[in-house]
């Protein structure tokens, strides 16, 4: 039985791109989305790697949709041995003009999720003894820019999870980890989601045997 991969925040670019390259190394492929339809489509688009795949529809930023998605996946599949969580909000806005309630809901988004989801895989992971937690996390984390505030903070914030996390999982065998990407992702580029997707597979599986809590990607 192929081990279990679930990518929160499949979309067509890097969400999908991460899903095929693990599903390439014999993964099965978990799928999170908002959308079903969305979700078929990848699905198909996945099918060539030849290993089964998943959708469960959620609002990452909704723990009334997030946390029964995760139940109903580890109630039918058991608990992942990858979780990845990709997903962020981009809301232009310089702080001044940053609506609080619009900061809260991004915020939910940015960082809220990855808790939910995070929380939900422990205790069978803990059981287990083994498991990774990986993040996508962002250049704004380390260099914050006025005018994607909200953003900004979601990154520095879920960048700051992923280190607490690290700390207390660590002595269980659980791996967390994240990718900061330094830059524009997009197709053709320096930042092609393809070789992000590259940058995934060798923080969870390192040629060097050590596994590292944050890898950044410039």
């Amino acid at each position: 039985m192929s081990k279990l991969c679930l990518v929160i925040g499949v979309g067509p670019g890097m969400g999908l791109a991460i899903a095929r390259k693990f599903a390439s190394e014999g993964f099965s492929i978990a799928q999170m989305a908002r959308r079903s339809e969305a979700l078929e489509t990848y699905k198909s688009e996945l099918g060539s790697a030849d290993v089964p795949v998943y959708s469960y529809p959620a609002d990452v930023g909704d723990p009334e949709s997030l946390g029964p998605a995760m139940t109903k996946l580890l109630d039918e599949h058991g608990t992942p041995e990858v979780i990845i969580y990709n997903v962020s909000v981009l809301n232009p806005a310089s702080p001044s003009g940053l609506i609080y309630d619009d900061l809260l809901r991004d915020f939910k988004i940015n960082v809220g999720g990855a808790l939910i989801a995070a929380q939900a895989v422990i205790p069978g992971m803990k059981e287990r003894g083994t498991g990774s937690i990986l993040i996508t996390g962002g250049g704004l984390a380390l260099k914050p820019f006025h005018e994607f505030a909200s953003l900004s903070i979601g990154k520095a914030g879920i960048r700051s999870l992923c280190y607490s996390l690290a700390q207390e999982l660590k002595p269980h065998g659980i791996h967390v980890a994240t990718v900061t990407i330094n830059g524009m992702v997009e197709k053709g580029s320096h930042f092609d989601p393809d070789k992000i997707a590259e940058v995934f597979w060798d923080i969870y599986q390192p040629a060097s045997g050590k596994r590292q809590v944050e890898t950044v990607f410039e």
